[in-house]
């Protein structure tokens, strides 16, 4: 099986890490735990995006270098990765002298291959995008929108990467590639972008204005556009990418292409468009271009968390006071991944609480609790089960393979239904059952054991599922079970005895904050 590369977007050294940065770290993780509890060998990617003029007038508004104030907020977001859980096998930092080789490297053999040219232009450049403006961005009235930033008049010379000449053919590619773009209604969106390119790409900046960057190897009076730059980093992090070759090695060949996990605002134009055309430039076929997940925003209201307003939501503190399991939960089983959603805490609480501590933890506790008051924890297996146990363990395997459908379209959120299916089927076998009726008539013995029995069989495919989402919490759960994780595609049937370990709490129930 070829092993699974996934890369989440590197994150803007500019400030600190909000709730978008944590959703898009999470959902990446999960699906990187899915594939290794599927037995593929993954490599998973994630950094820091360091350079750009926003960085050059934060560092100095801070009064710090810039190296100084990006190392600052790095060790910000590796914390939070740390507190999440994140478990990336590679990490990027576009100021690590290797990524500064490739993208040098990469920059000479477009130069020497004509595909960079040096001209003078007169236009609008928005600060906060870093990027020069064209009619096409002015609003009805004439004006640059709010979402450009600053936005001021320059005049300079600068290198341009030949984008427009590639159009036709990313046009072409969109068009015989639909897996290209997830969710499928993205790719009108980019394939609308695409038919309006016309210019080419300014992908320098003159040292003049911007001295914080990737100098260019040709010309040192000019530094590397931060997109060029920070683009570049899927590639020059991956294990065995060699910038100077066309024809790469098997190391990198046997990972490539990854699966980028994006949000919808980067997804045009610098993932849909420069990204493949970038790609193509350097020598990658068509069957080499990556796949693009585009997942939605986290807001407050309908309205984008942002900090001139003062909604941005502390992942960092949110975790602090809800614990990493219910932030890791909330943020992967609320959102319809693509799409957008409404943060709410009370939201966060009752997912927790309802499919969490009532649900999967209530279901684990008394399960071993009844197995160690009526058998010593000791499970002795029924040759020839009743009907609703057959039942109950047709109907689990099936919400396995509904897991496994969805997970596999990375759609999470429906993955985790079919995990709370086989929860709330479990517990209502244990009302409908009655253990503890069973274990005051001596002549119900075979019963009450196929009883425990399958209801341990579905707390272990239960655990075994809630795996990507909460390692640490799953692995508890089935370290009381006293098993390993169960078969995906075969039913979690124990054919032999077993003794079980202790009941262990693990979802204490949350509380709704008082207000203040």
């Amino acid at each position: 099986m070829k092993p699974f590369f996934i890369t989440t977007a590197i994150d803007y050294t500019n400030g600190a890490p909000h709730i978008g940065h944590a959703y898009e770290k999470v959902l990446a993780d999960v699906l990187a735990r899915y594939q290794r509890l599927r037995g593929r060998e993954v490599f998973f990617l994630t950094g820091v995006d360091q350079h750009g003029q926003k960085v050059q007038q934060s560092a100095e508004k801070a009064g710090v270098a810039p190296a100084e104030f990006v190392a600052g907020i790095t060790e910000k977001f590796r914390a939070l990765w740390t507190k999440l859980d994140i478990s990336y096998d590679g990490w990027a930092a576009t100021t690590d002298a290797a990524h500064k080789a490739a993208v040098q490297t990469l920059l000479q053999r477009l130069f020497d291959e004509g595909q960079l040219y040096k001209a003078a232009q007169k236009g609008f450049y928005s600060v906060r995008q870093e990027q020069f403006l064209t009619e096409k961005e002015r609003g009805p009235d004439g004006t640059f929108g709010a979402e450009w930033g600053e936005v001021v008049e320059l005049e300079e010379e600068n290198y341009y990467f030949r984008l427009a000449e590639h159009r036709d053919w990313l046009l072409a590619y969109i068009d015989a590639h639909p897996g290209f773009i997830t969710p499928d209604f993205r790719r009108a969106e980019l394939r609308n972008a695409v038919e309006k390119l016309s210019g080419d790409l300014c992908v320098s900046r003159p040292k003049s204005r911007l001295a914080w960057g990737i100098e260019f190897p040709f010309d040192p009076e000019f530094v590397t556009y931060v997109w060029f730059d920070a683009l570049v980093n899927y590639i020059s992090f991956a294990p065995g990418f060699d910038p100077q070759s066309k024809a790469q090695n098997p190391e990198f060949a046997a990972l490539w292409p990854a699966l980028h996990v994006i949000g919808k605002d980067i997804m045009v134009p610098a993932h849909g468009v420069y990204w493949p055309i970038m790609l193509r430039a350097i020598g990658f076929s068509d069957e080499e271009m990556p796949a693009l997940l585009v997942h939605g925003w986290w807001n407050i209201s309908g309205e984008k968390m942002s900090k001139s307003v003062g909604n941005v939501v502390d992942p960092a503190a949110l975790a602090d006071q809800f614990g990493p399991a219910a932030v890791r939960y909330y943020l992967v089983a609320d959102i319809a991944t693509g799409q957008d959603a409404d943060f709410s805490p009370e939201r966060l609480i009752q997912r927790y609480n309802v499919d969490l501590a009532n649900g999967f933890g209530n279901l684990l506790n008394r399960t071993l609790n009844m197995a160690q008051r009526y058998r010593g924890g000791a499970l002795a297996p029924v040759a020839a089960p009743s009907e609703d146990v057959q039942t109950l363990r047709a109907e689990n395997f099936n919400d396995a393979a509904v897991y496994r459908e969805k997970f596999d379209a990375f759609k999470v959120h429906q993955a985790l239904e079919a995990f709370a299916a086989i929860v709330t089927r479990a517990n209502v076998f244990v009302d409908t059952s009655a253990p503890w009726k069973l274990a005051k008539d001596p002549t119900a013995a075979a019963r009450l054991d196929e009883v425990l029995v399958a209801l341990v069989e579905s707390v272990h495919l239960a655990a075994t599922l809630l795996l990507p989402i909460l390692p640490d919490k799953a692995h508890a759960a089935l370290a009381q079970l006293q098993l390993a994780p169960a078969p995906l595609d075969a039913p979690a049937v124990l054919t032999a005895s077993h003794q079980l370990g202790a009941p262990e709490p693990l979802f204490p129930r949350l509380e709704t904050p008082a207000a203040s």
